[in-house]
């Protein structure tokens, strides 16, 4: 079993990362909560999942061991896989994921795409008592979506992130990656905001 990868980040994207150890180069799939703690070093290290199938062999890597924790939890939920459990971990930070369990906000929870209200409380129901023996996680397992400091910048913001709800993603994951955007590009139009945002959605 891989429990870790620590290596040279080769190759970068919101949903892979190519890491490099010692000449081999390991594909994982991660959460925009990992591509945020991650982007922008030279080096990192990634806590692994296996998913070994008859016919793949996955990694699923986390930046912090408490999400992977989360990440084994979700896909221990009948209909959950792997994917929509990473989808999950995208959409809400580790903190705000155990807040939304804890607090049974089911209708918080199933603004993530692909997941429905009876998937929701699935969720909510298996994970409730187990998400207490986990302990404390802080706020800082998750890029913190802020507000921009410009009006213009506000409206572009908020134009892009409702053209993306519009178009099937969830909210938290868009106004992220908007966020990143607008944080790059200042004065981008709303149509390039929602163009490139679409590219790392």
């Amino acid at each position: 079993m891989i429990e870790y990868l620590r290596g040279e980040i080769a190759e970068l994207s919101p949903a892979t990362a190519v890491i490099d150890c010692n000449g081999v180069g390991y594909i994982a799939n991660i959460s925009l909560n990992t591509y945020s703690a991650i982007q922008g070093k030279k080096n990192c290290k990634l806590y692994i999942y296996e998913a070994i199938r008859e016919d793949a062999y996955v990694l699923y890597g986390f930046a912090e061991k408490q999400e992977r924790e989360l990440f084994l939890l979700l896909i221990s939920v009948s209909g959950i896989g792997g994917n929509t459990a990473r989808m999950i971990l995208s959409a809400l930070s580790p903190a705000e994921l155990v807040n939304v369990i804890s607090t049974e906000n089911a209708n918080l929870l199933k603004t993530v795409k692909g997941i429905g209200l009876k998937t929701a409380q699935r969720v909510i129901v298996d994970l409730k008592d187990k998400i207490k023996t986990m302990g404390t996680i802080t706020a800082s397992g998750g890029a913190s979506v802020g507000m921009l400091s410009s009006p213009a910048n506000v409206e572009v913001q908020e134009e892009a992130v409702a053209a993306l709800t519009m178009l099937g993603f969830a909210t938290a994951p868009s106004q992220k990656v908007v966020f990143a955007i607008l944080k790059e590009e200042p004065d981008a139009p709303v149509e390039k905001v929602v163009k490139l945002a679409l590219k790392r959605l």
